[in-house]
């Protein structure tokens, strides 16, 4: 019997006490009181997320393991903070995580308190009830829909005999899989570490290494002495080295991106920054105004490394889009912090077009969850910002209406069939700075690179060929004016 017979056991034992406190009259007790007491229990019982144990099959992911693990959904919710749809909406996104981390959802399960349990998350009744539910469906793992303290990760893992994760970890699971650049590897591989440090955990005697001081004469006295260190000690004294090399190497790679970013300033070239949700589109749109190749998948977090793709205004002038990480309700920190260098490249952009999944069941809470990001990034909130509702092939005409009137100025378009990608692709045109410097001057045959340059970054009025030269009339930038004053004809 072992485990499942001690969860049993206790199992009945709590539905004895229920029994007996609903159907027995203890101390002279009321209808009303029974009445206040199946009230509670309703609102406190584990509720199952409709659907979560039943999503489409997508074992043939090319990252996804041989063997997926088995998961079962925990969350909790309060009324103070969130509704039951935003919270079984929370489960369902965690699932979607999940299974793109390599995961098998079982079931998805909720329960209502005003604030989670200090000791086990759910509390100690609904811990074992949560454990006779994972014996039930043989799952071997329970992901958490919050970010745990190791405390209540240990005492629940006590409670069930599977091992648990939160959100977090899920999260950081994802990044480590699909990180491809060299940079993306170790921005990930610092935020696993620095959210490893404080979980650490010890698993007994065998890894200690200090002795006590009559240890001498005791059965395995000699060499039982080490340098007074625990090996959790020496653990911790690793990662805290790695995580230092690790933020040495980020900043080392620092001036190939001002490099990149540099050359884009010193040609005046206008950058436009793709933000949004984790799979709302991004880079499927980046690829149709762009006519680029960039990696697309239905898949959450499938764009890790920042891509930058350029593109050319209707009169000919140079721009880039950039093609930036997804964001995701509570991102963890150690992430935002991690990837704060990729997230330079927005405040460094001239325009923002923030992509929002039109045919998700709450767009404007994605929506919430990246301003939450950019309000963290210095400089975002001044830079100019286009509304886009993607997906438009995937929603009806009365809900893509309903998401006009919501944000009036907003787009409704659709990466997949190209509906609305004019009207945008003019709108990001007129919001993109002009040069601001007029010049008119002579410019001799010899200057031929000038005179290209102009045409790709600047506004070209007039131009006329003439025996002694190229007669320029154009805005440009202070950068370029200066060249076509060094290099005019008197």
């Amino acid at each position: 019997m072992g485990a499942d017979g001690d969860v049993r056991r206790q199992g009945d034992a709590l539905q004895s006490q229920s029994e007996v406190l609903l159907d027995g009259d203890t101390g002279g007790g009321s209808e009303r009181s029974q009445q206040e007491w199946l009230e509670r229990e309703h609102r406190n019982e584990l509720k199952h997320v409709a659907g979560l144990g039943e999503l489409q099959d997508v074992t043939e992911v090319e990252y996804r393991q041989l063997r997926l693990e088995r998961v079962v959904l925990v969350g909790v919710w309060s009324s103070a903070s969130s509704t039951l749809e935003q919270a079984e909406e929370s489960l369902r996104e965690l699932a979607a995580l999940a299974e793109t981390a390599g995961a098998d959802v079982l079931d998805g399960l909720l329960q209502h308190r005003n604030v989670p349990d200090r000791a086990t998350y759910v509390g100690s009744g609904k811990a074992y009830e949560l454990a006779g539910i994972v014996a039930k469906l043989e799952a071997d793992t329970i992901i958490v829909d919050d970010d745990l303290p190791p405390s209540q990760r240990r005492a629940l893992e006590d409670a069930t005999k599977v091992k648990v994760v939160d959100r977090t970890a899920v999260i950081l699971d994802i990044f480590a899989q699909h990180a491809t650049s060299r940079e993306g590897k170790a921005q990930v591989e610092l935020a696993q570490l620095e959210y490893m440090l404080p979980r650490l955990r010890g698993w007994g005697a065998s890894l200690s290494r200090q002795a006590g001081g009559q240890a001498a004469g005791q059965a395995g006295g000699i060499g039982s002495r080490g340098p007074g260190e625990t090996k959790i000690e020496m653990d911790r004294r690793v990662i805290r080295t790695r995580i230092a090399k690790l933020r040495r190497q980020i900043r080392q790679m620092a001036p190939a991106r001002d490099v990149k970013r540099g050359s884009r300033r010193r040609f005046g070239m206008p950058t436009v920054a793709v933000v949004g949700y984790t799979n709302a589109g991004k880079s499927s749109l980046t690829n149709r105004l762009t006519g680029s190749g960039e990696l697309v998948e239905n898949a959450l977090f499938a764009t890790l490394d920042t891509a930058v793709r350029g593109a050319k205004t209707q009169d000919g002038r140079y721009y880039a889009y950039v093609d930036t990480v997804g964001f995701v309700r509570r991102l963890p920190t150690q992430l935002v912090e991690a990837f704060k260098s990729t997230l330079e490249e927005v405040a460094d952009a001239d325009l923002i077009i923030h992509v929002v999944d039109g045919s998700h069941p709450d767009p404007f809470g994605q929506v919430d969850a990246v301003n939450a990001v950019l309000a963290d990034i210095p400089g975002a909130e001044s830079i100019p910002r286009i509304m886009v509702f993607n997906k438009a092939d995937r929603i009806t005409a009365v809900e893509a209406e309903r998401l006009r009137q919501l944000d009036s100025e907003a787009f409704v378009v659709s990466a997949q069939s190209g509906q609305g990608l004019d009207s945008l692709r003019q709108a990001v045109e007129a919001k993109l700075p002009v040069p601001d410097v007029h010049v008119h001057a002579l410019l001799p045959y010899t200057s031929g690179s000038l005179v290209s340059r102009i045409r790709e970054y600047g506004t070209v009025n007039s131009v006329e060929y003439t025996d002694e030269g190229i007669v320029m009339d154009a805005n440009v930038d202070s950068r370029t004016a200066a060249m076509v004053v060094d290099q005019a004809v008197d």
